[in-house]
């Protein structure tokens, strides 16, 4: 198969299968088995926990052992069964015990998928900052679809969801064989115990530049994880207002959403001109501009026609915001870390982002919303305004303390292309 077109499929199924259940299982815990609110923050607790440890634990056996094409097979598999099981399961802690399993299988292979798809272009003599882009946007698509689909179909308070996730799984797994075989770093002198383990990767922090990036690279991370958490939380509490009860924000809460993914196209494919021409950090740095005005946005928001537009900017702003940070950082750690470590290099910029990143995302919002909270209704105004001034705090700390020097391309660039 074309080497383009086979990562397409492979990064299409990988978020696809992702969100056929990420955005809706919430809404199914919630309302058809009536899990409260502390239950069904633990069950996506278990997506953090699982960045802590597996990424990296998996990076560096793809490095060192096994082939990353295996790993990334095998953990789909594990991903398929875990579902399917999901599909069956009626109480938060069984709930919980499963979908940790799910993540600790599928979380990997969200650095995993990264690797693969650099090797496999760099060994075709590829520009990963030109070529990547357009392969990465068929993820977004992947994921609005399955959206889409779940909604359409009248399945996001059903179990069905899991089902379809689980068979996209297995599809993956099974379509990853097609990937040539992907070498294990060897080396001929003679290594250390803690080189023959990988762990020479969590070296990486001796470097204050890789320091620094992977601490902001945590934050930014709880960030992502307060949208997760609360943005259609926020939009169905509108519901309290009869004027809004059947409006299109309300009503469609999750296609409303999905807005954001769908920016994420456009983004995708301005980050090559974005990055030859103004530089990694400041790439990173418009990312977390495009927080503050996320949450501000949301802060003025509302089913009125005015607080309509503001939400849709928000939307739209979100695909800056994550991908911005998300894929320039990604390329970052490519570029700057030594290849026998870019396994456990990917898997440590996820630990750093999905796991610590997203625990402190879900205890520090959920404090935050709990405060602003009386009798059952939250003054969203302000929680979003306090993790807009989060933002912009983090926004000039990153401008002063990171240090990067951007050394421009074009000519290079455009021949690759």
């Amino acid at each position: 198969m074309n080497l383009k077109l086979q990562l397409k499929v492979i990064i299409f199924l990988q978020f696809c299968l992702w969100g056929s259940w990420l955005t809706t299982l919430g809404s199914y815990m919630f309302v058809t088995l009536k899990f409260d609110g502390a239950s069904i923050g633990a069950v996506y607790s278990s997506l953090g926990i699982a960045s802590l440890l597996m990424p990296p634990l998996l990076g560096i056996i793809a490095d060192k052992w096994l082939s990353a094409k295996w790993v990334y097979a095998l953990c789909h598999l594990v991903g398929a069964i875990t579902l399917f099981i999901a599909a069956g399961v009626t109480t938060p802690g069984a709930m919980f015990a499963i979908i940790l399993l799910n993540s600790l299988a599928y979380m990997p292979t969200l650095s995993l998928v990264n690797t693969i798809s650099y090797f496999r272009l760099k060994s075709a003599g590829h520009d990963i900052v030109t070529d990547f882009p357009p392969i990465r946007i068929w993820g977004t698509i992947g994921f609005i679809l399955a959206m889409w689909v779940v909604s359409f179909s009248g399945f996001e308070l059903s179990h069905m969801q899991l089902y379809i996730g689980a068979a996209l799984s297995l599809v993956l797994s099974l379509f990853s064989l097609t990937l040539p075989y992907m070498p294990v770093a060897k080396s001929t002198e003679k290594q250390t115990w803690v080189e023959m383990l990988g762990l020479n990767a969590f070296a990486l922090f001796k470097n204050k530049r890789m320091a620094i990036f992977f601490i902001f690279s945590m934050m930014l991370g709880a960030e992502l994880q307060i949208t997760n958490m609360f943005g259609n939380t926020f939009l169905h509490s509108f519901d309290a207002n009869p004027l809004f009860a059947d409006s299109f924000i309300v009503t469609h809460a999750s296609v409303m959403m999905s807005i954001s993914q769908i920016s994420e196209t456009a983004f995708i494919l301005a980050i090559p001109f974005f990055m030859s021409r103004y530089g990694i950090k400041n790439v990173m740095m418009i990312s977390i501009f495009a927080w503050v005005l996320r949450f501000g946005l949301f802060a003025y928001g509302d089913p009125t026609p005015f607080g309509t537009v503001l939400l849709v900017l928000s939307m739209i702003v979100y695909g800056c915001a994550f991908d911005f940070f998300n894929i320039s950082g990604s390329v970052f750690v490519e570029k700057e870390v030594n290849p026998a470590i870019r396994a456990s290099a990917q898997g440590m910029l996820l630990m750093m982002t999905n796991g610590f990143g997203c625990i402190l995302g879900g205890m520090a919002s959920g404090k935050v919303v709990e405060i602003y909270t009386t009798a059952g209704v939250t003054d969203w105004k302000t929680v979003w305004l306090i993790f807009a001034g989060y933002s912009l705090v983090l926004a000039f700390a990153f401008v002063t303390l990171f240090k990067y020097k951007h050394v421009r391309e074009p000519a290079v660039v455009a021949q690759k292309a």
